[in-house]
C-alpha cells in the first residue's frame, strides 16, 4: 500500500478547513496562543516503513496522549494485577476532569486515561523512580531522538491545574496516593508538557502494533498480552467521553491530547499520529479526527 501517497491526499482535503471549525484550548493560557491552522501526519509500519505529510515535523504539547506512555512505564515496573488494585479499567462516559464520578467511586479513577486515572499512574511512577526522567528517556527510546519538557506549558498547567489538584487531593483523602499531592501533581503536570511531533509520536507508538517489542531494538517494551490491553484502553477510554464514537466511525485504538494530537494503532500493521490543535467539544482534535476518518476509508485498515 503507497501510504505515503494516501497520507498526502489526506493532507490535501484536510487543508482547506483549517480554522474552519473546533478551538484550541484556551483553559491552558500557553496553549491558548498556537495557530489553529495546522495540520500534520505520520505513520510508522511494523516492518519500518515510514511516511508523512503535513506539518509532522512540527512539535507540540502531547498532553494527555503522554498517559498511554506513562501507564506502559507503570506497567513495565508493577507486578501482577497491583497497578489496578487502585485503577479501574471501564469507560467514564464523563468530562476527563470530573469529580463527581470520582467521588461516587470513593477515590478509584474509572481508568487511566482520564485525568484522575494518569495521576494515579504518576504516584505509582514517583514511588518507582524518577517519573519525570524516567518517562523522557522512554520516550527518547522509543522515538530514537531525544524529547524534552515544555518549561512554559508546564508552568502554565501548574498556574490554572486546579481540579486537577483538587482530583488528586480527592484520591489522598481516600488512600489512593501513596506520595504528596504536590509531587504528584507536578509530574503529571509536566508529562502532559511533553514536546513531540507527529514522526515522533508514530515512531514511539510502533511497540503498541508489534505486540509490545521495540520499534528499533526488537526487545520487549511490555509484554504482548500488556499491549493488547493497553491498545484496548485506547479503543475504550483513549478519546474522553467520545470513545464510543471513535470505536464507531474509525474503529482504531486511539488515545487523543488536548495539544490536538491523536496516536493511533493498527495492531500488526503500523502506528500514526495526527495533530491540529483545534479541538471540537469533547476535547478531541476536531480536523485529526476527520483525517483518521479519511485514513480508515481510503486504507480500509481497522480492527473490526
Amino acid at each position: 500500500m503507497d501510504f505515503q501517497s494516501i497520507l498526502d491526499e489526506i493532507n490535501e482535503e484536510i487543508r482547506p478547513h483549517l480554522g474552519s471549525g473546533g478551538k484550541v484550548a484556551s483553559y491552558i493560557p500557553a496553549l491558548a496562543r498556537v495557530s489553529p491552522l495546522q495540520f500534520g501526519m505520520a505513520l510508522r509500519t511494523c516492518d519500518g516503513q515510514e511516511a508523512a505529510s503535513g506539518d509532522s515535523t512540527v512539535a507540540f504539547s502531547i498532553q494527555s496522549m503522554s498517559k498511554v506512555f506513562s501507564l506502559t512505564l507503570a506497567m513495565q515496573r508493577s507486578k501482577g494485577n497491583e497497578l489496578w488494585e487502585r485503577i479501574g479499567r471501564e469507560p467514564s462516559g464523563s468530562p476527563f476532569n470530573s469529580l463527581v464520578q470520582l467521588e461516587s467511586e470513593r477515590g478509584i479513577p474509572r481508568n487511566p486515561f482520564i485525568n484522575a486515572g494518569a495521576i494515579a499512574v504518576a504516584d505509582r511512577l514517583i514511588s518507582q523512580g524518577d517519573a519525570k526522567a524516567d518517562l523522557l528517556v522512554l520516550l527518547a527510546s522509543l522515538s530514537g531522538e531525544a524529547v524534552a519538557i515544555d518549561p512554559e506549558v508546564a508552568q502554565s498547567e501548574a498556574d490554572t491545574g486546579f481540579r486537577n489538584t483538587a482530583l488528586a487531593n480527592f484520591m489522598k483523602g481516600f488512600g489512593t496516593l501513596d506520595n504528596e499531592v504536590a509531587e504528584v501533581v507536578d509530574a503529571y503536570f509536566h508529562q502532559c508538557a511533553i514536546r513531540m511531533n507527529c514522526v515522533q509520536v508514530a515512531r514511539a507508538a510502533g511497540y503498541l502494533c508489534r505486540d509490545g517489542m521495540h520499534p528499533y531494538a526488537g526487545t520487549p517494551v511490555i509484554t504482548g498480552k500488556q499491549a493488547r490491553r493497553v491498545n484496548a484502553l485506547m479503543l475504550t477510554c483513549g478519546t474522553y467521553d467520545a470513545a464510543g464514537e471513535f470505536a464507531f466511525g474509525i474503529g482504531l485504538p486511539c488515545k487523543s491530547g488536548v495539544g490536538g494530537g491523536i496516536v493511533a494503532v493498527v495492531p500488526d500493521t503500523l502506528s500514526l499520529c495526527v495533530w491540529s490543535p483545534a479541538l471540537d467539544k469533547t476535547g478531541n482534535s476536531h480536523l485529526g479526527t476527520r483525517a483518521l476518518e479519511l485514513f480508515v476509508a481510503k486504507t480500509g485498515l481497522s480492527v473490526f
